[in-house]
């Protein structure tokens, strides 16, 4: 008999029963093991939605842009009317006569921009949505995020969810290829029709979008048609981008035309995913 079998059975006559394990749940190397992926990734998706439901975030209105920028950088005009945007959208925001918390500002949850975004909303009194990430590099949450709306995700494509499903806006200030990921993904499902919502989005800073993406090249190789640049419009101060996203949010869902789907009266209002069968599809 080996010496662990032995030491079992003396473990027996002495208890008079076996060693308890601990449950599912509790059992961190089963949790941390492959097999038990689709479990971490259905709690990226409840433990937010928990939080949404209690802190009642309604739909975000999400900034995008470099981690890299700085406030006294070179690029530091950036940060700073993001910061001034953000204080905009959430004095109006926190204005309305709603009981749920309308068109909060959600970032990634990362220096730069994000920073910026969290930061103007935190300072006009609002609460502020940080998504962030676990990276080798660069992403660590900052310190302007309200503590029950900062999440950290292990899956990209979890964050990114939480990222279209909740935004009634986007706003895109210069960033590398992350921001281009979140841009074009967006963009995409907004094209595609594939949400039941509408997403206004805003480039803003048209002398470097339109120097770093060439969307007329798109169209003139036929790769989209002229009628997706009317997806996105341009903004280069933060006055004109807060009247834009004011004017489309309050058109769109504070005084629609007709009435909202049923999804957009929960909280928080997580999009639908369009049924391609369905023929009403709205222009």
């Amino acid at each position: 008999m080996s010496e662990a079998n032995s030491r079992a059975l003396r473990d027996i006559k002495r208890s008079g029963h076996g060693e308890r394990r601990p449950v599912a749940y509790k059992n961190e190397a089963f949790l941390n093991s492959s097999d038990a992926r689709p479990l971490r990734i259905l709690a990226e998706y409840l433990e937010p939605l928990s939080h949404f439901r209690r802190e009642r975030i309604r739909d975000t209105v999400v900034f995008f842009g470099s981690a890299r920028i700085r406030e006294d950088g070179p690029m530091g005009r950036y940060y700073r009317e993001a910061r001034d945007l953000a204080r905009l959208i959430t004095d109006w925001s926190d204005s309305l006569a709603n009981s749920s918390r309308r068109f909060v500002v959600c970032t990634g949850g990362g220096p730069g921009i994000m920073e910026a975004g969290t930061r103007g909303a935190i300072e006009a009194g609002g609460k502020t949505v940080g998504l962030n990430i676990g990276l080798p590099f660069e992403q660590w949450p900052n310190p302007y995020i309200t503590p029950e709306l900062s999440f950290e995700f292990s899956y990209f494509f979890m964050r990114k969810f939480w990222f279209a499903y909740l935004a009634k806006a986007l706003v895109v200030f210069p960033g590398g290829f992350g921001t281009m990921d979140e841009l074009f993904e967006l963009l995409t499902l907004t094209q595609t029709r594939k949400l039941q919502k509408k997403i206004s989005i805003l480039l803003y800073g048209s002398e470097f979008w339109n120097q770093v993406l060439n969307f007329q090249a798109l169209i003139d190789y036929g790769t989209i048609s002229r009628s997706d640049l009317d997806l996105f419009k341009f903004a280069d101060d933060p006055q004109t981008a807060f009247e834009l996203l004011r004017d489309d949010l309050t058109r769109r869902y504070l005084q629609p035309e007709e009435p909202l789907p049923e999804a957009e009266q929960e909280t928080p209002a997580i999009a639908k995913s369009r049924d391609p069968n369905d023929a009403a599809v709205p222009k």
